[in-house]
């Protein structure tokens, strides 16, 4: 008797824990304290106007290309503040926001969409790796960093971020393979939201979610709202608590919304549904008036609340640029810097043929 395929597939069911309108759904929010609700609101805010802020920096053309992460502020904020200090995060060139929830600071992140090279500097006690640009390749990073400290016997976790392109990517797969053998304390954090810059999902897979491969590599797999701050904090949570402990690794899929275009060098107008995308926005998909929703029926904050909320998130990437724009620019020199440990002949030729002496 033959027997559909996707019958012995399990089904992996988007899990929410707030709802649209800012109701609880699940028991597990009963976790999250009055405290903890306020501060995942004002990190998502202080994200927002960061965000915000950037784009206008690069149409005024005192940053470079940006890439925006608007409607993905849950996503990023909920799995960042799961983390300890010493659990390792490897972001993408759009998870500023994560990496800004997990210490680093809005002036170094202004510095590197500025072409900084100390943009990418990591606080002292942190572990924020430099945002990666190819795409997938800090997924195997992630798990060699996470194997590391197994055989050193250290209980850290490692996260990696990534969008849903970079699982079309053969890194994808030798990184979740190699997790799932040696059991490493990873976390893949993908966050779907659903175009590839203009390829959307349904033409880069014929899997209906992404979730579902983590079972080719017997590890474990979980779809939820990446929208859902609840949802997303107590996922990553159990998650990376689970990798401490020897559990091995998990493949967590974020549905979310990418707001905006790819980046500010593209147009998603030519490819997407825009009208489409602000009815959803309005409806369902902005992850800040969600939790505000709930925070007001809650009566965990007041409209004055927010007021003043928004005003010192505003003061703090106001004085984040103003540090950004006072600090030295680089020399032309510093291109041949931290390239080798010592630099070889050629960058010394290249060096003297800029006109340095050094």
């Amino acid at each position: 008797m033959a027997v559909n395929d996707r019958e012995l597939m399990q089904t992996y069911d988007t899990l929410q824990v707030l709802s649209p309108e800012g109701k609880v759904l699940a028991e597990e929010a009963s976790q999250l304290t009055a405290e903890m609700k306020r501060t995942l609101f004002e990190k998502m805010l202080s994200c927002r106007e960061f965000d915000e802020k950037a784009m206008k920096l690069q149409r005024q053309g005192r940053i470079g290309t940006y890439a925006s992460y608007k409607g993905q502020e849950a996503s990023q904020v909920g799995s960042a503040m799961a983390l300890e200090p010493m659990d390792w995060l490897f972001p993408t060139y759009r998870d500023h926001g994560a990496g800004w929830t997990h210490g680093q600071d809005w002036s170094r992140i202004l510095l590197y969409w500025m072409g900084h090279p100390d943009g990418s500097i990591t606080p002292d006690g942190l572990r924020i790796m430099p945002q990666a640009v190819p795409i997938a390749t800090q997924l195997l990073h992630a798990v060699g960093t996470g194997w590391a400290d197994k055989l050193d016997g250290k209980r850290h976790a490692s996260i990696a971020y990534f969008g849903d392109g970079a699982t079309s990517e053969g890194d994808f797969h030798e990184a979740l393979n190699f997790a799932g053998v040696f059991q490493t304390p990873t976390v893949f954090f993908c966050q779907n939201n659903g175009y590839a810059i203009s390829v959307p999902f349904s033409k880069q897979s014929a899997s209906e979610t992404i979730a579902q491969r983590a079972q080719a590599y017997d590890i474990k797999g979980v779809r939820i709202d990446g929208n859902d701050i609840f949802a997303v904090y107590l996922t990553v949570k159990e998650a990376v608590e689970r990798a401490r402990n020897g559990g091995g690794p998990t493949l967590i899929e974020a549905v979310t919304t990418r707001y905006g275009s790819h980046t500010t060098a593209d147009d998603a107008k030519k490819y997407r549904d825009q009208e489409a995308v602000q009815a959803s926005w309005a409806e369902k998909a902005d992850p800040v008036e969600r939790l505000r929703r709930h925070l007001l029926q809650e009566g965990l904050l007041t409209e004055e609340a927010e007021a003043d909320m928004t005003e010192a998130v505003r003061k703090k990437v106001d004085e984040a640029l103003e540090t950004a724009e006072s600090y030295p620019k680089p020399t032309r020199e510093s291109m041949f810097e931290h390239v080798y440990e010592s630099a070889s002949w050629m960058a010394e030729e290249q060096r003297e043929q800029r006109g340095s002496t050094r």
